[in-house]
Parts: C-alpha cells; sequence; structure tokens
C-alpha cells in the first residue's frame, strides 16, 4: 500500500512539474505596439504639459494653467472624477505659449513637481490624498533649487535654464533633464547633493542646441529624447543614451522634435514628436505623433502631444498640451 502512494504522489509531482514547466515555456510575451487606438478621456485641462500615474492607477496631470499664476495639479480617477490637487503655481505668458510647470514623477505617494521656469522642484506628499480631498497649499510643499545652480555653471551662451523631466534610478537618486542648459542634474540621497550628471552635446554639427525634453531609466541607462532648437529642422533630434557614469552617446537618430520618452512593457522606447515645423507659418497643426525607436509612426495626426506615459501592459496616456485634451492609447 505505501509503494502505491508512494509511486502515485511521485506521478502527481511529476506531472504537476511537467505542466509547470510548459506554462513557463510558453508564456506568451507582450507585443511591442504596432499602431495604437487613440480613445480621447478628457477635453477640459488647462495647457497640460505631464503627467504620471500611481499604484491605483490614478492619473496626475501637470498645467501651466492660463498664465495667470493658475498653475495646478490634477487627479483624475479610473472612474473619470477629476480633483485639482494643488493650484496657485506660477505661470507666465510667454512669447509662443504660456510657462510654468513642466513634468512630473508620482514615487512611493510622493509627487516630484518641476517648475521649468522658476528652476523649483516641488516635492507634495500625496500618500493619503483622496478624490475630492481640499487642495494641498503650495506653501506647504519641500522646494529644491536646481535653476540657481544650474545657471550658475554657465554651461549655455546665454546662460538658460529650464528644468523639464525627472526620473529615478534604482538606487534612490534622481536624475533631472534641464531643456535650458542641455543637461542632466543628478540628485544623490546619500548626501543630499545636486552635481552635473551629464552634458548633452549640441546637435547638426555642433551648431543646434540638443534640448533633452524627456528622460528614463531601463534598469542599465538612461535614455534621452530631444527637441533640438530652432529652426526645428526635420531629423536632428535624437534619443541619447547615458550609462551611469554620465557618458552620453546616440542611441538613435533621424528624428523630429521629440518631447518625451516613455519604455514599453519590453523596455523599449516610445517618443512623443511635437510637430512639424516650417516657415512662414511656425508648427504645422496636427503633426504631432507617437512613435517607436526607429520612428515608426505608432499614433498619428495629435496636436502637440508633450507627454506619455505607460499605464498598462498594452496601455499609455497621452496629452495635447495645445487641445487641452488626454488620451488613452491601446493596442
Amino acid at each position: 500500500m505505501k509503494k502505491s502512494i508512494l509511486l502515485s504522489f511521485a506521478t502527481f509531482l511529476t506531472l504537476a512539474i511537467g505542466i509547470a514547466a510548459c506554462t513557463t515555456d510558453h508564456v506568451v510575451p507582450i507585443p511591442e505596439p504596432a499602431r495604437f487606438a487613440v480613445t480621447t478621456v478628457d477635453t477640459t485641462l488647462r495647457a497640460p504639459i505631464g503627467l504620471d500615474m500611481d499604484g491605483d492607477g490614478n492619473l496626475w496631470i501637470a498645467e501651466i494653467g492660463t498664465g495667470n499664476d493658475d498653475g495646478a495639479i490634477v487627479m483624475l480617477t479610473p472612474g473619470g472624477q477629476k480633483t485639482t490637487v494643488i493650484s496657485g503655481f506660477h505661470s507666465a505668458a510667454g512669447p509662443e505659449s504660456n510657462e510654468g510647470l513642466s513634468h512630473i514623477k508620482y514615487m512611493n505617494g510622493k509627487l516630484y513637481i518641476l517648475h521649468g521656469i522658476d528652476g523649483i522642484l516641488y516635492v507634495a506628499d500625496v500618500s493619503s490624498f483622496k478624490a475630492g480631498n481640499p487642495q494641498i497649499p503650495v506653501a506647504s510643499l519641500t522646494k529644491t533649487d536646481i535653476g540657481t545652480y544650474s545657471r550658475s555653471l554657465n554651461l549655455t551662451d546665454p546662460v538658460n535654464s529650464n528644468i523639464f523631466d525627472i526620473e529615478f534610478d534604482g538606487a534612490g537618486n534622481y536624475y533631472v533633464a534641464d531643456a535650458g542648459a542641455n543637461a542632466i542634474f543628478k540628485w544623490d540621497q546619500n548626501n543630499g547633493n545636486i552635481s552635473l550628471f551629464a552634458k548633452i552635446p549640441s546637435v547638426a554639427g555642433g551648431t543646434i542646441d540638443a534640448v533633452p525634453t524627456g528622460i528614463v531609466f531601463d534598469g542599465s541607462k538612461f535614455l534621452v529624447s530631444s527637441l533640438t532648437g530652432f529652426p526645428f529642422a526635420p531629423g536632428n533630434a535624437k534619443i541619447f543614451a547615458v550609462d551611469l557614469n554620465g557618458n552620453v552617446s546616440i542611441y538613435k537618430d533621424g528624428l523630429t522634435m521629440l518631447t518625451h520618452i516613455e519604455l514599453s512593457a519590453n523596455k523599449k522606447p516610445l517618443v512623443t514628436k511635437f510637430s512639424d515645423f516650417a516657415l512662414p507659418n511656425g508648427f504645422v497643426p496636427f503633426s504631432g505623433a507617437v512613435l517607436n525607436e526607429d520612428g515608426t509612426v505608432l499614433a498619428g495626426g495629435l496636436m502637440m502631444p508633450t507627454d506619455i506615459r505607460r499605464t498598462g501592459d498594452r496601455q499609455f496616456h497621452v496629452i495635447s498640451f495645445a487641445l487641452g485634451q488626454l488620451y488613452k492609447l491601446t493596442y
């Protein structure tokens, strides 16, 4: 009887292991997107510039506002309820568009908020914030002045700074892409110091500023998208790779006016193209797009997109700065 039971148990284990191995061997990989279906989620945003998502599926969006010191952070729940989380950020009328907040990052219950023209990184504890809660006062936020340090290095002539995007590595340090200084700065979590991490080289034979606009970490290196400076010639924009020692190389080139970068589930970069540009009229309406790393259009006909975030294995969200709209992209 014992032998029979042991043999039966051994047979069961063999079958179980075989089934598990078979299941593992036949895991269906997540394919890279070939084309996105685009759905409009919200049409009431005020010059949105950056977004991120938390672990509960809430979307956090930075609005530059109308140029009257009315920049804000809003939260959109998965059910569509919108709440203004923080308002009253500096917002100014610029020569081409309103200026103020730039990109944001949600990390471990905190929202990291970049203010491009003021050069300030705000940090808000939103771990207990719920839809419908009273606003968090701007004055209560932690502030770090990055712009003053950036300008002190005289990296550009004339001196310029516009802190634009933020990313974390796996060790708790954060990195800020400065679109004005054409540089990446590092905040060291061990000592709280900010330092120059990498200088992004000029393009077009060294004659045009790179203008870094987005930064992501793929686990071993950073990938940085670039807009390029005037005259925004097609093909001048690049995706740069920056290793953990700050060494810069070209990952992909031949692109045009990139405003942000995100990784797919397979850690392949996707980028937003802001627009085509042609004199005398300037930016060409509805010529923005989402592209893969090779420049293939995955979603076209967009109006000045400025951010893309992966919000599911096969789902992304994108914002239109010009139209104040939020889109869901699926494949």
